[in-house]
């Protein structure tokens, strides 16, 4: 059985639980969450007892499947926990599903691991899993969901944010969720219940958002020419460097020039991109066929030689440009 995070507190209010779950994603807020409410669930129905193991080594894998099979040493029942990378390996894959076989009345397993590729959720352990259990992909909250998702956060805590403190919120904080919940948090206790306006995110806030060259890619990718710029702003001054910045952006310009030339990307080789990139891609395909691909090669070209010496002129100013037209934008030069 799957289950998302939103489904996952009815779940456990049905009062019975699985014998195995599986928590697997990057947002280290949703998957804490997740675990921490699976343990509270536990502890209400008698798991007294709870080990936690990291197995990295074979021998490690051993050792984890003679602790499932041994008996507690006071009998009680007891919640298996075992963190790993996602990679399990022969020895791994065979000892979590021998887990799962015997997980039950004296003892619950949990497995947390970070985002599995789509390859990975087909291996044995994973199918054992969401067989005879719950397996939960806990997928990122990407900027066109961060809103909605603070909205929802927001009203939890007794605060009804107006659209444009929504805005300004998801602005100082994208990428970063743990931050966010931290800002709500001291929103809770500053404000009183009710309206919240833009003026009162401006005051109370700080800017943590936390950005990357993958972020960028998404906001030239969906033509938001001030996400982009914002994020770009985010990496000069964080000290990323230009070559990486190029790279993401010269990466969403070559799929959508795939998708000018009819390219479907749910049909290419390998490893299937996960949903939410296929949606973005297809809602780019109407206006990867306006885009200039001729002045923008020429574009990234000249930022590259910037880069590295050949071409006198700040590269990350070529950067700016090339964001903005690639967003739609026609620069002055």
């Amino acid at each position: 059985m799957r289950l998302t995070p939103d489904n996952l507190a009815t779940h456990l209010r049905q009062g019975r639980l699985a014998p195995a779950y599986l928590l697997a994603g990057d947002e280290d807020l949703l998957v804490g969450e997740a675990a921490d409410a699976l343990r509270a669930a536990a502890r209400e129905a008698g798991y007294s007892q709870r080990e936690v193991h990291f197995p990295q080594r074979a021998d490690d894998w051993s050792d984890l499947l003679a602790a499932g099979q041994s008996m507690s040493l006071f009998g009680d029942r007891r919640l298996l926990e075992v963190r790993f990378n996602g990679k399990a390996g022969k020895e791994g894959s065979a000892a979590l599903a021998r887990l799962v076989e015997t997980a039950g009345e004296d003892t619950l397993l949990l497995v947390i691991t970070p985002r599995l590729e789509k390859a990975t959720q087909s291996a044995a352990w994973v199918t054992a899993i969401e067989g005879r259990g719950v397996f939960m992909p806990v997928y990122e909250i990407g900027a066109r969901q961060l809103e909605a998702w603070l909205e929802g956060r927001c009203r939890r805590a007794g605060l009804e944010p107006t659209a444009d403190a929504l805005a300004l919120l998801a602005a100082r904080v994208e990428g970063n969720l743990l931050a966010a919940q931290q800002e709500i948090e001291k929103l809770r206790l500053l404000l009183p219940a009710g309206r919240v306006d833009a003026a009162a995110i401006l005051e109370a806030v700080a800017p943590s958002a936390r950005y990357d060259v993958f972020g960028l890619g998404e906001a030239v990718l969906a033509g938001d020419v001030a996400r982009a710029q914002r994020i770009l702003g985010g990496l000069r001054g964080e000290g990323v460097e230009a070559t990486l910045v190029l790279w993401s952006v010269v990466r969403e310009l070559r799929e959508m020039w795939a998708l000018r030339r009819g390219d479907d990307p749910s049909r290419r080789p390998g490893p299937r991109p996960p949903p939410p990139r296929l949606a973005a891609l297809e809602r780019a395909r109407p206006r990867a066929a306006r885009l200039p691909y001729a002045r923008l090669a020429s574009r990234a070209l000249r930022a590259d030689r910037m880069i590295k010496g050949r071409l006198a002129g700040d590269p990350w100013d070529e950067l700016v440009l090339l964001c903005a037209e690639a967003c739609g934008l026609r620069p002055l030069r």
